[in-house]
């Protein structure tokens, strides 16, 4: 079975149920992003290119806190509210920006030439921001962990990227007949602001589930949907570190097991490890040393005298 089976069902679910703490996310930075943006072009030239660039940083801070809010929702609760996911995605901006900013770019010109290599660069590039904001990478490092994690089940993340593209589609038909009713010049930024709310979270919530179960199918981790409130959920390393296979020993280099002593104390011998420093042998038991051990004429020595250069005579027969 395929790792990313049910993923647009367990995406619908978290949508509906977190979905005012997702719809008021994107509300407001598209609301932000919209209002500044059509004042900057009221300033002409100069205007619309600062527009521009704070149109990218804004979406890319939008795309971040998503995702930082899927990440925070997984567990079956809200910990983090507008003002603290803004805050977590901030420092995420720039790299954010710059890589799909890279992807844009090469993802285009792929689909120009002969459109099959662009497809293919956004299945495999399709996981880069999750792996920036939840795996921890740098923006030449995202494209590398994205397509690592997409290898393998590429065709079913394409399979996926098509349904939520045709929902997409299907959505935004359905939206512009309702707007065909609006004065012309609110069709504009009615549709970028409520397009944006309503769209943005769901893609986010699909992208962001869909890292995290083919990073959990990668580490042979079983993938736990959202349930219950407080339910435990694998969470992949942060940041990711390559793993080596355990042999009962530590890594070159690394630390001694607790307990262990000097190395004269834990080895038993070839072929088998102590975890445990060997314990001294215990003083053995019966009589001292020879010169007292001596229990004179007629008696027998337990053991032969170490000064002796001759075995003690043998016991005499009746």
């Amino acid at each position: 079975m395929s790792p990313l089976t049910g993923v647009l069902t367990e995406a619908w679910a978290l949508y509906r149920r977190y979905a005012a703490h997702f719809l008021l996310i994107a509300f407001v930075i598209y609301l932000v992003i919209a209002v500044i943006v059509g004042l900057l072009r009221l300033a002409g030239v100069v205007g619309e290119v600062i527009g521009d660039i704070f149109n990218v940083a804004a979406l890319a801070l939008l795309m971040a806190a998503l995702i930082k809010a899927v990440q925070d929702v997984r567990d079956g609760r809200v910990d983090l509210d507008l003002r603290q996911t803004v805050s977590a995605a901030v420092p995420y901006i720039v790299s954010v920006a710059v890589a799909w900013i890279l992807a844009t770019i090469g993802i285009t010109i792929g689909l120009f030439i002969v459109i099959v290599p662009g497809l293919i660069l956004l299945t495999f590039w399709c996981l880069i921001v999750p792996s920036i904001v939840i795996g921890g990478s740098g923006i030449f490092e995202s494209f590398g962990q994205s397509w690592r994690t997409v290898r393998g089940y590429a065709w079913h993340v394409f399979g996926t990227l098509v349904l939520v593209f045709l929902l997409y589609l299907a959505f935004i038909i359905v939206l512009s007949i309702i707007l065909a009713f609006l004065p012309r010049f609110l069709i504009g930024f009615v549709a970028t602001v409520v397009a944006g709310t309503l769209v943005a979270p769901f893609i986010a919530l699909v992208i962001t589930l869909v890292y995290y179960r083919l990073t959990a199918a990668h580490a042979n981790q079983p993938y736990i949907a959202t349930s219950g409130t407080g339910a435990e959920v694998w969470e992949p390393p942060y940041p990711t570190t390559p793993t080596t296979p355990s042999t009962g020993s530590t890594p070159p280099g690394g630390p001694p097991p607790p307990g262990a002593g000097p190395a004269e104390d834990t080895d038993p011998g070839p072929g088998a490890t102590a975890p445990y420093p060997r314990p001294s042998p215990p003083p053995p038991s019966g009589p001292g040393p020879a010169e007292d051990t001596d229990p004179g004429p007629g008696g027998t020595a337990p053991y032969p005298r170490p000064d002796s250069g001759t075995p003690p005579p043998p016991p005499s027969t009746p």
